[in-house]
């Protein structure tokens, strides 16, 4: 997951430098969202469908080697608009059919009773690579070229494919899923629809990362509004992980949150405060600060929703169920670009990343007044 994320991150900072520069247009840069969220829209249930019915390190494997596959082009130098587009919905195509497979082995090669803190450190790994993903990618663009970024991705998607077929099982996984119906693969949006605290929570974190995003404007912040340059961005790309990183090792090492619904409102709504005073910084130092704040709260909501989703589910559904929140994630991400880089266009980048954490904040106080299983939900 190391390699897998780091890699990543590394392609994600390059690709938005180079459209930016061949551009200079946030309406690309927003749209770069839409063309990584449409296969998680389209094939998402059914990849559910497959994580639940057939071996999970398999599929894995297989969507790795699409992830792989879609470094070629760039690494050859293909770094067109429409070609840069094609790779990034490969890799979001691969990754519709990776997250729910992954995310529903973890059960199954820790043990039982280290679940719980598995998560914590989990979500720590992945913020480690997303820490030194962008920072890297920022120094080696001010210094060699995109190129080698790429080449770097290439590398670690070689990497992280011998990990998976590494992987071992510590306990027995059952696939009995039934034959793909549209009965079978909408089971696990029924057992969320059903089942009022688990969307609640996903419903929070669907709109507030849909409002309160502003990773997609970073080239614009880096290059226009701070002056920062390629380096600054990279730095600016990985402040959210250092504060990430910072609060899963706290949480790692302290008792279990026993208030866990009251917990989330206020992170979330400590991302939305921190959003809007980032998106009105005109200091690097400030807007790395809050940046870092916007990462620690956020890891304080994932390591939450991601302990409800591993302890509140069976196994025999999981798959689906994790694969429809990929779905709420993928498209509070991606479509958090996209009306990023849209509203940007239109009333500026400052009014586009300020108005989204005021959004972020309304949102917060409407969840805590509707969802009564939110407010009371405890560990």
């Amino acid at each position: 997951m190391f390699l897998s994320t780091f890699g990543a991150q590394m392609l994600s900072v390059a690709v938005s430098w180079d459209l930016y520069l061949q551009t200079r247009s946030a309406v690309v840069l927003g749209n770069v969202g839409f063309v990584q969220v449409a296969p998680f829209l389209l094939f998402a249930l059914f990849a559910g469908h497959v994580a639940d019915r057939y071996d999970r390190r398999r599929t894995m494997i297989i969507a790795q080697i699409l992830l792989l596959a879609a470094s070629v082009p760039l690494v050859a130098g293909y770094r067109s608009v429409p070609v840069i587009y094609s790779c990034l919905f490969i890799v979001a195509f691969g990754r519709a059919f990776q997250w729910p497979a992954r995310q529903a082995l973890l059960p199954h090669i820790v043990p039982a009773e280290a679940l719980g803190n598995a998560i914590t450190w989990n979500s720590s790994v992945q913020e480690v690579s997303n820490v030194t993903g962008p920072a890297m990618a920022g120094i080696l663009l001010a210094t060699v070229g995109t190129r080698t970024v790429y080449a770097i991705y290439m590398i670690c998607a070689v990497l992280t494919l011998i990990s998976f077929l590494s992987l071992r099982y510590r306990s027995k996984v059952v696939v009995n899923a039934p034959a793909a119906t549209l009965r079978s693969l909408l089971e696990g949006m029924d057992f969320v629809r059903k089942n009022k605290l688990i969307l609640s929570a996903i419903t929070l974190d669907l709109f507030a990362v849909l409002f309160g995003g502003a990773t997609a404007l970073l080239p614009i912040y880096a290059a226009d509004i701070l002056h920062a340059g390629a380096q600054g961005l990279g730095w600016l790309r990985a402040a959210p992980s250092v504060g990430s990183v910072t609060m899963a090792v706290v949480m790692a090492h302290s008792p279990r949150i026993h208030r866990a619904g009251k917990a989330l409102l206020w992170t979330v709504a400590g991302f939305g405060a921190a959003t809007i005073v980032f998106g009105l910084s005109r200091r690097l130092w400030l807007s790395l600060a809050m940046l870092v704040l916007v990462g620690a709260f956020d890891n304080v909501s994932v390591v939450l929703r991601q302990s409800l989703l591993q302890t509140g589910v069976p196994d025999y559904v999981k798959g689906r169920v994790l694969a429809f929140s990929s779905i709420f994630i993928s498209s509070s991400n991606q479509f958090g670009a996209v009306e990023s880089g849209w509203t940007a266009a239109w009333f500026g980048p400052v009014a586009s990343v300020a108005g989204g954490g005021v959004a972020t904040i309304l949102v917060v106080l409407t969840c805590a007044l509707v969802s009564v299983q939110l407010r009371r939900w405890k560990q």
